[in-house]
C-alpha cells in the first residue's frame, strides 16, 4: 500500500508551478532591487549633469567675464552645489572646477567634473551600499576686447581734392586761370598768387561757392559716422571703446580729439577736421615759406606712437588693445636730407616711408590704415615729372604699412564713410584673433 502512494506521489506534477515559482523569485528580486536603483541613480546623474552644465554656463556669462579665475570658479561651485544640496540619497563634494584662460584672457574655458555615490534601497540584494556616478560639463567664452582707436587723418592740400569725378571736372573747368586745378587749396593770402577766381578767392572758397564737396569734407562726415558706428558697437559687444583723432600738420600731428571714452563728443569734434591752412603758395604763414612741404609722415608716425601707450589684452578696461587708423593718399611732401625720390634741393616728394609702421606694430599695435587714392594728374608737369615715375609705388608702401587683413583702397567717387566702417568692422572682429 505504501508503495502505491509513492507511486502516484511521484506521477503528479501539480505543485510544480509553486516550486517554479518560488525558485524564480530569487533572481526577480535582486532584477528589481538593481532596477529601482539604477533608475534611481541614473536620475540623479541626470540632475547632476544639468547642474554641471549651469555651473560651467554660469563662469562664462558676460558679466562673469569681466571677473577673476578664482571668482568664475566660485560662481560655478556655488550653482553646482546649490542643486546638488538639494538632492537626498546622494553622497558628494564638491566639484572640480577647471578655468582656463587663452588669448590674453579673452577667451575662457571652464570645465565642472563631479563624482557622487547615490545610496541604494537594496544594498543587501546588490551587496553594495551605494551606486557610483560621474559626470562632467564644458563650456567656453569669448569676450570682444576694450580698444583705443587713434585715428591720424592726412589732412594735407594735396588731399583736399574735389570728392568725385563731376567735382574734379567742375573745379577744372572753373580755375583755368591756374591751368586747371582740382585742389581746394584753403589759403589767407590768395591775392599773392593770382590764382583768377571770382571775387580773389582761394580755391577753397570757390569749391563752396560751386557746391564742390571735397575729399576732406568726406573724410570729416565719415569720421563721425565712424565715432556713432563705434558707439552702437561698444554697446552691442559689452566692451569699452575709446577714441583720440589727430591730424597731419607741417610738423607733426594737430590735436582734433583727445583720448576719450565719450564717442559723442568724438563725433562733434570730428566737424572740425578740415584741410591745412596756409598763408600762400609755397608759404606755410606770411614768415615761413616751406616750399609746400606741408606732409611729413615719419615726424606724425613718431609724435603718435609717442601718445599711444603700450597695448593691452583687452581684457579689462585698464589694459586696451591700441588700434591706429590711418586715412592718407600715401605721399611725403617734407624737408629731408635723406630723400629716396628727392626734388631740387632738400625737398623730398616720395611714397610714405614704412618704418615707423614697423616699429608701432613690433609694440603690439595695430595698424588699420585706408588709401585713399593720390589722383593722377596727366595733364600737370609737375605731376609727371615728379610723382607719376612712382605712382604705382604709393600703393603698395600703404599696404606694407597695414597690418595683416587691415587695409583698404578707394578711389575718386569712392564712398570714405563706408570704407572706414569696414575697416573699424574689420579691426574689431579679428582684435579677440591676434592676442
Amino acid at each position: 500500500m505504501l508503495g502505491v502512494l509513492l507511486r502516484r506521489f511521484k506521477r503528479n506534477k501539480k505543485g510544480n508551478v509553486a516550486i517554479i515559482f518560488a525558485l524564480s523569485l530569487i533572481p526577480c528580486v535582486f532584477l528589481t532591487g538593481m532596477a529601482i536603483d539604477f533608475a534611481a541613480a541614473t536620475q540623479k546623474r541626470i540632475r547632476l549633469n544639468a547642474a554641471a552644465d549651469a555651473a560651467a554656463l554660469a563662469a562664462v556669462t558676460p558679466s562673469m567675464m569681466t571677473q577673476t579665475t578664482a571668482a568664475a570658479q566660485a560662481a560655478a561651485q556655488n550653482i553646482f552645489n546649490a542643486t546638488a544640496s538639494t538632492m537626498s540619497g546622494l553622497a558628494i563634494g564638491n566639484p572640480t572646477i577647471n578655468v582656463n584662460s587663452t588669448n590674453g584672457g579673452l577667451t575662457r574655458t571652464v570645465t565642472v567634473t563631479y563624482n557622487a555615490t547615490s545610496t541604494n534601497s537594496f544594498p543587501n540584494i546588490l551587496g553594495s551600499t551605494t551606486w557610483p556616478i560621474s559626470g562632467s560639463s564644458q563650456a567656453t567664452s569669448s569676450t570682444p576686447p576694450n580698444i583705443n582707436f587713434y585715428l591720424l587723418l592726412d589732412n594735407s592740400p594735396s588731399m583736399n581734392i574735389a570728392a568725385t569725378t563731376a567735382g574734379i571736372n567742375t573745379m577744372v573747368s572753373h580755375t583755368s586761370a591756374q591751368g586747371g586745378c582740382a585742389f581746394a587749396c584753403h589759403e589767407s593770402n590768395p591775392a599773392a598768387d593770382g590764382l583768377g577766381n571770382p571775387g580773389g578767392v582761394d580755391n577753397y572758397t570757390l569749391a563752396q561757392q560751386l557746391g564742390v564737396v571735397t575729399r576732406i569734407q568726406n573724410m570729416a562726415s565719415a569720421t563721425q559716422a565712424l565715432m556713432t558706428t563705434a558707439k552702437t558697437t561698444e554697446t552691442t559687444n559689452n566692451a569699452t571703446y575709446k577714441a583720440a583723432i589727430y591730424t597731419f600738420s607741417y610738423s607733426g600731428t594737430s590735436t582734433i580729439q583727445s583720448l576719450t571714452s565719450n564717442l559723442t563728443n568724438a563725433a562733434s569734434a570730428a566737424s572740425g577736421i578740415d584741410v591745412l591752412l596756409v598763408y600762400d603758395n609755397n608759404c606755410l604763414t606770411k614768415t615761413n615759406c616751406n616750399s609746400d612741404t606741408d606732409t611729413d609722415f615719419n615726424t606724425a608716425m613718431s609724435q603718435i606712437n609717442t601718445t599711444m601707450p603700450n597695448p593691452g589684452t583687452g581684457a579689462s578696461t585698464s589694459t586696451p588693445q591700441e588700434v591706429l587708423f590711418i586715412v592718407s593718399d600715401g605721399v611725403d611732401d617734407k624737408t629731408s636730407a635723406t630723400c629716396s625720390k628727392p626734388l631740387n634741393g632738400s625737398r623730398c616728394q616720395q611714397p610714405f616711408d614704412t618704418t615707423w609702421c614697423t616699429t608701432v606694430k613690433n609694440r603690439g599695435i595695430r595698424i588699420a590704415l585706408l588709401y585713399t587714392e593720390y589722383l593722377p594728374l596727366p595733364t600737370n608737369a609737375w605731376y609727371n615729372t615728379w610723382i607719376s615715375p612712382w605712382q604705382s609705388q604709393i600703393a603698395t608702401n600703404m599696404q606694407n604699412c597695414a597690418s595683416t587683413g587691415l587695409y583698404f583702397k578707394i578711389t575718386t567717387d569712392g564712398d570714405i564713410t563706408s570704407a572706414m566702417n569696414a575697416l573699424f568692422e574689420q579691426a574689431v572682429a579679428t582684435a579677440r584673433l591676434t592676442q
